[in-house]
């Protein structure tokens, strides 16, 4: 009997399918990050680099806590394959456009497993989401700051060295 506890999961596994699900998005957030990385290097906005090198790492963060969780509840996470990782952008604001685009949708992604779980009644994992839910308002809210502060500067002249020096403020 004690065997077929310790082999049970305590996550649903609806709730498993959708965080893995997750991974994969995650894990395809880092990977187009570090391509915006390299674009915005090519491209001399070297601060912006800077931004999205971070972003990457970040995103892979995230990826791995979704990972370890599943693994702390018995489930089985799946190391996800990426493709499909755009690197070419028309401007600097084609690359945040992308990027507030993509946390949109991570966004929503989020919110629909947390509506699941509570559909499932599947407590820690709607408990565990709680923390990407508001980390997800962080992610969009940066974004927005960046492309308002773009808009209020212009991308004619020196106003794309200025958009460049100015995302140091968002880089931690």
């Amino acid at each position: 009997m004690k065997d077929i506890a310790r082999q049970s999961m305590s996550i649903k596994v609806e709730s498993m399918d959708l965080l893995n699900g997750q991974i994969k998005m995650e894990a395809h957030a880092s990977a187009t990050y570090l391509a915006m990385a390299s674009w915005c290097e090519q491209n001399g906005f070297f601060t912006s680099a800077k931004f999205f090198y971070k972003q990457s790492e970040e995103e892979r963060g995230h990826m791995m806590k979704i990972f370890e969780f599943l693994v702390d509840t018995g489930g089985n996470p799946v190391s996800p394959e990426v493709t499909d990782i755009n690197h070419d952008y028309a401007s600097i604001v084609d690359v945040f456009e992308n990027t507030l685009e993509h946390e949109v949708k991570v966004t929503k992604s989020i919110h629909n497993i947390v509506k699941k779980a509570r559909e499932l009644g599947d407590i820690a994992t709607e408990r565990f989401l709680d923390w990407f839910v508001l980390e997800q308002v962080e992610e969009e809210n940066t974004i927005r700051d960046i492309l308002d502060m773009i808009a209020v500067t212009g991308t004619e002249g020196v106003g794309l060295q200025m958009i460049d020096n100015k995302v140091a403020d968002w880089i931690e």
